[in-house]
């Protein structure tokens, strides 16, 4: 029982599955917004389980596509799969199940959103590869995420001609793309001399800042067009201000010459973003 136990925390350590605030919330906005208010219990149940089944397949699969990378950065050697907590056996394993997992949910929701699962996936797991080829890997992870909040709409309305999930998710893309580029800051030396692509190894961390903070301006511009397009009560508003004052404090926790805060300013700052949006988009719906 102690083994299994052990086994079950390292797995959800490997997939960081803490981080699932990031997307998930995104997901559930897009399902309240699609719905007019609560969707059916059943529509929710399968979209967290989508949720869950595709980002453990991500995490999963980055985690074996990445492991000899891994093992050479100090910052990730005791990652579970280049420390040996994990067999690179089990983590395929759980990776088709998690595949399983996330196909069963989205044939369960809709057509739709099953005859797109396979592009989902193609986003998801692409992006592991894509440091190898371009400095552009920073917008294709935004776009895996970015997918969440557009499918959710489609597995409650069974289309997407609508522009609420499009700002929704151009916002999670160039949010999602400018915290990606305050990340990679920390492995600009180990980036360039393992030739692996980002904006930082590119341009230098004091460049990449910049560009950082220009991706969080534009994001907080589509946030402000969402509330504008969406026509909500003040809540929705009180909540595009608390984002943008947490898109400012983030890039005062981050500088050029001192990466020390950068935890703080990508894991604390960033997990409130999805849930503050959840919260004040998401009620101003039961407030109309």
């Amino acid at each position: 029982m102690t083994t299994t136990w052990r086994r079950f925390t390292t797995t959800l350590e490997m997939i960081k599955f803490e981080h699932t605030l990031f997307a998930l919330p995104f997901a559930f906005l897009g399902a309240i917004l699609a719905a007019g208010g609560l969707p059916t219990i059943k529509q929710i149940v399968w979209i967290t389980v989508a949720m869950v089944g595709a980002r453990s397949a991500a995490m999963t699969f980055n985690r074996i596509a990445d492991r000899d990378i891994d093992a050479q950065n100090p910052r990730t050697a005791n990652r579970e799969l280049p420390s040996g907590k994990l067999s690179v056996g089990f983590a395929w394993a759980f990776l088709y199940v998690s595949i399983a997992v996330f196909l069963l949910a989205a044939y369960s929701l809709n057509w739709l959103t099953f005859a797109l699962s396979p592009v989902a996936l193609l986003f998801v797991l692409g992006y592991s590869y894509a440091k190898r080829f371009t400095a552009l890997a920073h917008f294709i992870l935004g776009a895996a995420l970015a997918i969440s909040p557009s499918a959710a709409w489609i597995a409650v309305r069974g289309s997407l001609f609508d522009e609420v999930p499009i700002l929704l998710s151009l916002f999670v893309l160039v949010w999602t793309a400018g915290f990606d580029v305050l990340y990679a800051c920390q492995d600009i030396e180990f980036d360039r001399k393992a030739g692996l692509y980002s904006v930082p190894a590119k341009i230098g961390v004091a460049r990449a800042l910049w560009m950082a903070r220009i991706f969080h301006f534009q994001a907080f511009i589509v946030l402000v067009f969402l509330w504008l397009v969406t026509g909500m009560a003040w809540l929705s508003l009180a909540g595009v201000i608390a984002v943008g004052v947490l898109l400012f404090y983030q890039h005062t926790l981050v500088k050029a010459d001192d990466l020390s805060r950068m935890n703080a300013a990508f894991f604390t700052t960033n997990a409130f973003v999805s849930v503050i949006l959840l919260a004040t988009f998401g009620g101003a719906v039961f407030l109309n």
